[in-house]
């Protein structure tokens, strides 16, 4: 980089932090979050960072999420921000500043070019600072797709029976969000969904409501279902509502074809048909691939349990419970030979539904290749149990 780039990258960098006080000073900060992680801690992906009041001071709230957990820790607003300073650029590589005035995107690139990007702000409020304040929900309660699914009712309040599911779509939309802005696509303005098994589509129009009034973005989502009156009603709803560009189309992950997509979202894919989903959303080119796995019956006939656990797995239930994981870890480590950075974790407590395990990849950017150590991990796993393969396996190979 000439001296004259460093300058430049030290003039953003300075811009970016003089917005940032400005923002915090006038309570204008929605949240800052610090992605593209670089550092050596392992697992770490994001940080976000909101304002909150504790015991009565002003005070910045870091939330460290890792592969399989959250950590929250809890600054002076003064060092939360030389905190901030500390890992811009160094650990992490990108800043996304959302506040009431306007939304900043501030990239490094592989050589530490600073690259400063600003657009109109997606968030017209400020979450509440109280510290134990009532949880952040990611679409408005008022949305008037919520009332016509049956989620909300006339006075915008959610349906006692429809309680699960709100908290789910919550949940949901939260991790895509943190997905979305650590992808390659968080800055386009055009984004495609396909979201497969899509039912009544209560996710499929939660997401494309957030895209386009929470994001700002022109989303292009399509619901794929194969009961026909589940279309018919969906797609009168998303007319009704004005929806132009969220269509329910037939199909399943067998017969349909989407093309070239950006998001592929399967939450109802049972056994192998999470393989054909995965399979799918790689060959489709998406950069974010979310899929909750269920009925794991694949690997369990081909596990040979290892003398070291047959006093551990001689339970059936212990050996379901075996062929589950090592199943899902197989598949998020062919993600990861595939050039993805992959995650799984519970992403509902049981408590609100069965299907609580959620698969999510984001393709790599510029982050070292994985491909090898990914390959030779799998080769181990599978010599380890004595499995002979595994559906997404193949489809890759073909």
């Amino acid at each position: 980089m000439t001296v004259d780039e460093k300058n430049n990258s030290a003039d953003k960098l300075a811009q970016f932090f003089r917005l940032l006080n400005v923002c915090v000073g006038q309570n204008s900060l929605v949240k800052l979050i610090l992605g593209k992680y670089r550092g050596t801690e392992a697992d770490l992906r994001t940080i976000e960072i909101k304002l909150v009041t504790i015991k009565g001071r002003d005070s910045m709230s870091f939330v460290y999420s890792y592969k399989t957990k959250d950590i929250t820790k809890n600054f002076s607003t003064g060092d939360g921000i030389e905190t901030i300073r500390g890992l811009l650029g160094k650990d992490f590589k990108s800043a996304h500043l959302f506040s009431l005035t306007e939304d900043v995107q501030l990239e490094f690139s592989k050589r530490d070019r600073c690259i400063m990007s600003s657009s109109r702000p997606t968030c017209s409020d400020v979450p509440g600072k109280s510290h134990n304040r009532e949880k952040e929900r990611m679409i408005d309660q008022k949305s008037a797709f919520l009332k016509a699914l049956g989620i909300t009712n006339e006075d915008h309040k959610v349906l006692h029976s429809m309680t699960r599911k709100w908290k789910q779509i919550n949940v949901f939309l939260d991790i895509f969000e943190r997905a979305l802005l650590t992808s390659q696509i968080s800055r386009t303005q055009s984004i495609s969904v396909i979201d497969f098994g899509s039912g009544k589509g209560y996710l499929t129009f939660a997401v494309y409501d957030f895209l386009r009034n929470s994001q700002n973005m022109d989303p292009q989502v399509t619901g794929v279902e194969l009961r026909e009156d589940l279309l018919q009603f969906c797609n009168s709803t998303a007319r009704k509502l004005g929806m132009e560009k969220l269509q329910f189309c037939q199909g399943d992950l067998k017969s349909y074809n989407p093309g070239k997509t950006q998001v592929m979202i399967a939450l109802h894919a049972c056994d192998t048909a999470t393989d054909l989903a995965i399979n799918m959303g790689i060959r489709s080119g998406a950069e974010i691939i979310m899929c909750a796995p269920c009925c794991h019956k694949e690997l369990r006939p081909q596990i040979i349990v290892p003398e070291e656990l047959k006093a551990s797995l001689r339970f059936g239930v212990h050996l379901g419970q075996e062929a589950e994981m090592v199943t899902d870890s197989l598949r998020a480590l062919l993600l990861e030979a595939s050039g993805y950075e992959t995650q799984v974790f519970e992403f509902i407590s049981l408590e609100h539904t069965s299907k609580n395990k959620m698969i999510l990849a984001v393709k790599r950017g510029d982050a070292p290749d994985k491909k090898a150590e990914a390959l030779s991990q799998i080769k181990a796993i599978k010599d380890f149990y004595g499995i002979r393969g595994i559906t997404l396996e193949e489809l890759l190979k073909g």
